[in-house]
């Protein structure tokens, strides 16, 4: 840790480790956190809902208390698809405007039985799909932060706060983490429950967790998945094996995106691990378009209520994925299903080759202007397989944006694919 740093500046874990051994108190964290929003936030827009009174009285709590949690007094953001009791949830929509649930999704509810603060409510897209919020990436407003975890990627990139909660049904955490520079970590489908998340695909919804070193992402994982075999102890060692893959949607990849993955290929190579390339089968050329159905098809049903009742006030975006989804027959939905299933199988073959997977996390740098949050078709094959996926940071594109690769592991070896993620963080530091 760097002692010249502000305590907004830190990581998570080296913050906890600051609160617990008296250099500063959650009080003096989540100061300069505020103090950080106060100056940017007028240009990012990364929070839908923030109450400074409310944060400072739970840190002044935390500080008081006798219970020291895992994660006490560290400020967390929250994606506005997450139910909270004392914060406003509203899920991007103006349907919901000053929605207050009755309890916490469970993951809340973990984060602040350990001693979490939740800092406010973060701007997601309406109701975690593609029509976007007011957020820029913080990197330069004339680019999309991603989406559809835009606030949540955005806050912490910009230093307002360390951890964040996100989603993924497509690429709504790897994208938007690669856009801004910060690590997004997708578990395996099904680690962190989602009781009290808005439901988008219920076959592919997955939590995700935003941080700026794999090792914070991890801490956080451990705790509300319930799975301490994630923590990461000292640092990570090299994985034996790497496998570099295109994947088949290699021609959605920009000369930055393709640049960044063979510099991540080139430094790891360089570090003395085994590289091998990994062609995926035929199966696997159907999986992205069968994503994609599935999504929209389940996408119409979890909004059924708005598209019945208060259509006027859903976007024109959700509601032309929501017709599309309406079109898809019964016997088109269960193909796409079959299609996913034939994939998930082969890839639990393929992946026993290597420790993780190296792949592409988006198309490129984001993309200029906010009215699109960028493609996420490089992403639909990780969600599809719901196996553990890590946008690592630490290259940009011509321009200067960055742009991220991809760790990608096998299903429930999260502890691995963890692993082998932080050390290419590492590694991706000398670039």
């Amino acid at each position: 840790m760097n002692i010249a740093q502000e305590p907004n500046e830190l990581t998570a874990t080296d913050a906890l480790h600051c609160i617990k051994s008296g250099k500063f108190s959650s009080k003096d964290l989540i100061e300069s956190c505020l103090s950080r929003i106060e100056e940017r936030e007028p240009l990012v827009g990364a929070w839908q809902f923030l109450s400074r009174s409310h944060a400072l009285e739970a840190a002044d709590a935390s500080d008081k208390s006798a219970n020291r949690g895992k994660i006490q007094g560290i400020p967390i953001g929250i994606k506005d698809i997450f139910d909270t009791a004392d914060m406003p949830t509203e899920y991007g929509s103006p349907i919901y405007k000053g929605n207050i649930p009755k309890s916490d999704a469970s993951s809340v509810a973990q984060i602040k039985g350990e001693g979490g603060i939740i800092l406010g409510k973060t701007v997601t897209t309406e109701f975690a799909y593609f029509n976007p919020g007011k957020t820029i990436n913080p990197h330069n407003a004339q680019h999309t932060p991603g989406g559809s975890s835009s606030g949540s990627a955005a806050a912490v990139a910009d230093f307002m706060v360390p951890l964040a909660l996100g989603s993924q049904t497509v690429g709504s955490t790897i994208r938007p983490a690669s856009y801004c520079g910060i690590v997004g970590y997708k578990p395996s489908f099904g680690l962190i429950d989602r009781t009290g998340v808005r439901t988008l695909a219920e076959t592919f919804d997955t939590i995700g967790i935003f941080s700026r070193t794999v090792a914070d992402a991890a801490y956080l994982a451990s705790i509300i998945g319930r799975r301490p075999s994630l923590q990461l102890k000292g640092p990570a060692s090299a994985p034996v094996n790497i496998g570099i893959c295109q994947t088949p949607e290699w021609s959605a990849a920009d000369e930055n995106s393709r640049a960044a993955f063979s510099r991540a290929a080139d430094l790891a190579d360089n570090a003395g691990v085994n590289i091998k390339e990994i062609t995926l089968s035929g199966v696997f050329d159907a999986l992205a378009s069968a994503q994609a159905l599935i999504t929209d098809f389940e996408a119409a049903s979890s909004a059924a209520y708005e598209l019945t009742y208060h259509r006027n006030k859903v976007s024109s975006r959700y509601i032309e994925k929501a017709e599309i989804g309406l079109s898809c027959t019964e016997q088109q939905y269960d193909d796409a299903l079959l299609v996913v299933l034939a994939a998930q199988a082969e890839y639990s073959e393929t992946i026993k080759e290597v420790n993780v997977l190296i792949c592409p996390s988006a198309t490129g740098e984001a993309p200029k202007g906010l009215e699109f949050t960028g493609d996420p078709i490089l992403n639909r094959l990780g969600t599809a397989l719901k196996v553990p996926c890590i946008n690592v940071p630490g290259l940009t594109g011509k321009t200067g944006l960055p742009v991220g690769v991809q760790a990608i592991g096998g299903f429930k070896q999260d502890a691995e694919t963890l692993v082998a993620a932080s050390w290419l963080q590492e590694i991706l530091k000398v670039a």
